[in-house]
């Protein structure tokens, strides 16, 4: 069943990326098209070549595990919190959904509690409530619908939605080598693997009287959301036709009102065979609610593929359009599909701001 939202909003976004240090310079970059791929400085692929990766320039490459993590998504989580600094509002009951990849090779162990740990510690008695979700690319739509539910229970008034994802541990890449899903690596030279990347997002959502109290104008308003389930999934010998993204889709189109169609489409296609696929047994499902299907933006081809950040640094994308007024019109929508068979989506209402 989808969430219907008819006053949940979206109020600010934050970011850090290979190609932005904040939101709204990563945005910019990837309307320009400017990629953050880069050779690993030390890292080899089976073929004697650097494998290639999309790493945030303002990182040291030692900096590794939880700490790197960290250093991505806390200035992600700054930006996004800062109305609620500015209101000062003590009253305000604010939560936090936090996505994280799934387990694999050169993930810290134990991720998401030491995460939340480290969160407690800088954002003392911030956070009323708060969930990690460890499901890949899909768990920040994951988490966004878990939060409109409980926001529709009055358990909190404001969310902020992050993610964050870096691909850089030498076991990760050697994973992904040997799973063949490397971008150019080994003596093939793959061509239909990804650029793994690194980043974070974060979005801060409100209902409609925290809208208020926070004395900000909204950036967007969420229509609704949707979730499936793929049971046909990638590094498997079975068949995707797309069943599970098909109803992610339906749920999370239900929100789109009668006569109109999606504009702008935003998702974490990689390069990956498996996933182009899947979209196109979903579009042809549900054609009929898109001006233009084909018209997508993949932002992998400038930050590479960034897992869990995928959803909060879609609604950045889709903001940031809709502010610059380079959106092809009010209604945009964001998937995102996870390895572990997880779909999810959102139906936004933007603002429409006339081109000067």
């Amino acid at each position: 069943m989808s969430v219907m939202t008819e006053h949940v909003y979206v109020v600010a976004i934050g970011a850090s990326t290979p190609v932005g240090r904040d939101a709204w310079s990563s945005a910019a970059a990837v309307r320009a098209g400017i990629s953050g791929f880069a050779e690993h400085p030390y890292m080899i692929d089976t073929a004697g070549e650097p494998m290639r990766a999309a790493i945030a320039p303002w990182l040291d490459i030692d900096c590794q595990g939880q700490e790197r993590f960290e250093a991505l998504l806390f200035p992600a989580i700054d930006q996004a919190l800062q109305p609620v600094v500015e209101a000062g509002d003590p009253k305000l009951r604010v939560a936090l959904a936090l996505g994280l990849p799934s387990a694999r090779p050169g993930l810290p162990t134990e991720l998401g509690d030491a995460l939340r740990a480290s969160i407690a510690t800088r954002y003392p008695g911030r956070f009323v409530a708060q969930a990690v979700l460890e499901n890949g690319h899909a768990a920040g739509l994951l988490g966004l619908h878990a939060s409109i539910r409980k926001m529709a229970e009055n358990a909190f008034d404001v969310c902020v939605l992050a993610g964050v994802e870096s691909y850089l541990a030498p076991e990760t890449l050697e994973w992904l080598e040997e799973n063949e899903q490397l971008h150019g690596a080994g003596p093939l030279n793959n061509a239909w693997g990804f650029i793994p990347g690194e980043g974070a997002g974060a979005v801060l959502f409100a209902v409609e009287s925290a809208v208020q109290r926070l004395r900000v104008e909204p950036l967007g308003q969420v229509l609704s959301v949707g979730r499936g389930f793929e049971q046909n999934r990638i590094k498997t010998k079975t068949v995707c036709i797309g069943e599970g993204l098909t109803a992610a889709f339906r749920e999370g189109l239900s929100g789109l009102p009668s006569g109109a169609t999606v504009t702008d489409v935003y998702c974490d296609m990689n390069g990956e065979p498996y996933r182009a696929d899947e979209f196109g047994f979903a579009c042809l499902r549900t054609k009929e609610a898109f001006e233009s299907a084909s018209d997508f933006v993949a932002p992998a081809d400038c930050w590479g593929d960034v897992s869990a950040a995928s959803a909060p640094l879609a609604f950045l994308l889709s903001v940031a359009a809709s502010k610059k007024a380079y959106s092809n019109g009010p209604y945009a929508f964001l998937w995102a599909s996870s390895e572990g068979g997880e779909r999810g989506s959102a139906l936004l209402a933007l603002p429409v701001i006339e081109r000067e």
